[in-house]
């Protein structure tokens, strides 16, 4: 078995990186936060259309490249590094895994060809991610209009909406018509970077893409989780290198900062911290792009274990930068943000360790 990278995703990181990077230098971070749609539309263009990366796991049948979620998990670990707001995590992967495990063709290739090339994008409207299907519920015997709201939906208005509701004793998912009955209303967040709102339903017209989805709705909470580490894995090695740096330039009687063996340790400490949780955030990642494996348990593993990193470099981040990690115009704050917002995104550390808990009594 190979435990590395191939070349050809290690030329993907690379390349991902290298187009971030020249995009980030003109355009600032806050500047793209700021931005109406609150990314950069730019950036996601050029990364759709030069890299492919919203294609990566769409079957070539549904006018995608034909890989695997596994490449989608590495585009999303190199934007975590940024802090570049983009569509990545909402549409290329919620809504198209959304879409693709209803095992419905006829919307699969309707839907799918423009959420590949990055012309559409999608958000999934599922009230605090519940198995149940939350807040929101298909109000009639064929589930042709759905009701309530769903909270902490990522994204803005965008072109195509899905929603995860109840239907009786199961939950379903559903297309939902936005011509009339959906109001959306923004929610501030806590990370800038994150793009959330509240979705209301009253009697939307809506489109099953499958009624009877129980154990696809579970599957996609896990793969939604997977992905969410990759940001938090991204972030947490950004946090890591930046502190690196600043230890190393940062003099302080007469030596530089990173000479202080005290400091060594911390940092030592990180590094651990970061490389395990890349490892268990890509066996999280393989489980999903190849079906083996116990995908939710791997799943809730990564997401308890690499929020806990990410927050810990990010804390770390703050507190070696001194004062300056502290102020407005230096990222430290923002790295501090995204560690505790994705921490909560698609359940909290301790939600997972619960969900582990019975795991662990069988074993």
């Amino acid at each position: 078995m190979r435990f590395a990278l191939t070349d050809e995703q290690l030329e993907l990181r690379k390349t991902v990186k290298g187009l971030v990077e020249r995009r980030v230098r003109a355009v600032g971070l806050r500047e793209a936060m700021a931005a109406p749609q609150g990314y950069d539309t730019q950036l996601w263009a050029d990364l759709c259309t030069q890299i492919g990366v919203a294609a990566l796991a769409v079957p070539e049948q549904y006018g995608g490249a034909g890989f695997t979620s596994f490449e989608t998990h590495l585009v999303a670990e190199q934007l975590g590094e940024s802090l570049s707001p983009a569509p990545l995590l909402g549409s290329a992967v919620f809504a198209t895994q959304a879409i693709l495990l209803s095992g419905n063709d006829a919307a699969a290739k309707r839907l799918l060809p423009g959420l590949a090339d990055g012309s559409v994008t999608a958000a999934v409207a599922w009230s605090g991610w519940r198995l149940d299907g939350g807040g929101v519920t298909a109000t009639t015997s064929d589930g042709r209009r759905l009701s309530g709201t769903a909270d902490l939906v990522l994204g803005g208005e965008n072109e195509t909406l899905l929603a995860i509701a109840r239907t009786g004793d199961s939950v379903g998912i559903f297309e939902v018509d936005q011509s009339d009955g959906v109001r959306w209303t923004r929610t501030p967040a806590l990370d800038p970077t994150l793009q959330l709102a509240s979705v209301t339903f009253d009697r939307a017209d809506a489109e099953p893409l499958l009624m009877d989805a129980r154990h696809e709705v579970r599957e996609l909470g896990a793969r939604a989780a997977t992905a969410v580490t990759a940001l938090q894995v991204g972030g947490a090695q950004a946090a890591l290198d930046r502190t690196v740096a600043h230890l190393k330039e940062r003099h302080q009687f007469g030596r530089a900062l990173g000479s202080f063996q005290a400091l060594k340790h911390r940092v030592a400490d990180l590094l651990v911290g970061v490389e395990s949780a890349r490892s268990v955030s890509w066996s999280a990642a393989w489980s999903a792009a190849t079906g083996i494996g116990d995908l939710p348990l791997r799943a809730a593993t990564a997401k308890a274990w690499c929020s806990q990193a990410f927050t810990s470099a990010a804390a770390e981040m703050i507190q070696l930068h001194g004062g300056i990690g502290i102020t407005w115009e230096h990222d430290a704050h923002l790295y501090f943000k995204r560690a505790h917002a994705t921490a909560l995104l698609f359940g909290s550390p301790q939600v997972h360790r619960r969900a582990l808990a019975p795991a662990g009594r069988r074993a």
